[in-house]
């Protein structure tokens, strides 16, 4: 019986260093398995490439309608208000001038009234763009109307540039007179509305070349 025990004794005891072993041989299967593959993926957030400039561009794009808003209607309301009535009158005359005498002036406060009423109307686009600078419609959509608008400003500003010159010179080869040696106020109305018109026309172009480059991808 004793010899029994004696000779179970050793295969139920383990010594330290075995148990070493073992757990080193473990360890050292572990380390040598290969990572899975969770651990690879990168936690660290991706910017979006050039994402500052086209908001920058989008802001600037907000305030040069502003500009152009103000100009536009402006012009409309500066040239919808010239008129004048000289002192002096005959019995069957009376000289007025005033800006529906002319049909390039009511084309002129037309064309400067809608590309205002445009303007205001397109502000919530370019606020989208703000928001979104990387969306593309709506900056294809500004850029489209702008050139149209620009083309119906310009063309009602060269029309009234035209009536404004010969309103101060004249034409000698038509034999017609100079009238604003004798209508001052109503010249110098006319004269400030074509100037407010045009540049409303240069704020629409710096629109339609900041619109093209904030198309422009990355």
């Amino acid at each position: 019986m004793d010899s029994g025990k004696e000779g179970e004794a050793p295969a139920a005891t383990t010594s330290p260093e075995s148990r070493r072993t073992r757990s080193n041989g473990k360890g050292k299967g572990i380390a040598d398995a290969a990572p899975p593959s969770a651990t690879v993926v990168s936690t660290k957030a991706t910017p979006l490439p050039r994402a500052g400039w086209k908001k920058g561009v989008a802001i600037l794009d907000f305030i040069l309608r502003l500009g152009a808003i103000g100009s536009a209607l402006g012009a409309a309301a500066i040239m919808g208000n010239s008129e004048q009535i000289l002192p002096f009158f005959t019995q069957f005359f009376q000289f007025h001038a005033q800006w529906d005498d002319f049909p390039m002036f009511q084309f002129f406060v037309f064309a400067n009234g809608a590309a205002g009423g445009f303007l205001i109307l397109s502000l919530p686009f370019s606020i989208v763009c703000i928001v979104r600078p990387f969306a593309v419609g709506p900056r294809l959509l500004l850029v489209i109307l702008d050139i149209l608008m620009m083309a119906l400003v310009m063309a009602a500003a060269s029309a009234a540039a035209a009536v404004v010159y010969l309103a101060h010179n004249g034409s000698q080869d038509a034999n017609w007179i100079a009238i604003c040696q004798q209508f001052t106020d109503f010249c110098q109305v006319t004269s400030e509305a074509m100037v407010a018109s045009f540049v409303a026309a240069f704020f629409l172009i710096c629109l339609i070349v900041v619109s093209s480059v904030a198309l422009k991808r990355d």
